[in-house]
């Protein structure tokens, strides 16, 4: 079944010099083994403007849950948690299957 990673980024302290990071971090995101799909997105601000509890989401599509896992073990996964890392920006990561409706 396949494996869906989600990063879900927080808002960053400064989000212009963390959009310009953003693309290196994608840039190694699509070097992860076995990726079969990345979707990055950007998180729409509330209607009056303010912004909502996420900056970005990343999602990182694989095979299986056994691929998704053994890809985050890799040096292209420490590139990746560490260019976001550097950012100063916290994030949650889910692992979730993805069903098909």
């Amino acid at each position: 079944m396949t494996t869906k990673i989600t990063l879900i980024i927080d808002n960053p302290t400064d989000p212009a010099a963390f959009e310009q990071a953003y693309e290196g971090i994608v840039a190694a995101a699509r070097t992860l083994p076995k990726l079969q799909r990345l979707e990055s997105a950007k998180v729409w601000p509330k209607e009056d403007g303010t912004p909502t509890p996420a900056h970005r989401t990343l999602d990182l599509y694989f095979e299986s849950y056994d691929d998704a896992s053994a890809a985050v073990t890799t040096p292209a996964a420490g590139e990746v948690f560490g260019q976001l890392g550097a950012t100063q920006t916290t994030f949650t990561g889910l692992f979730s299957d993805v069903e098909a409706q």
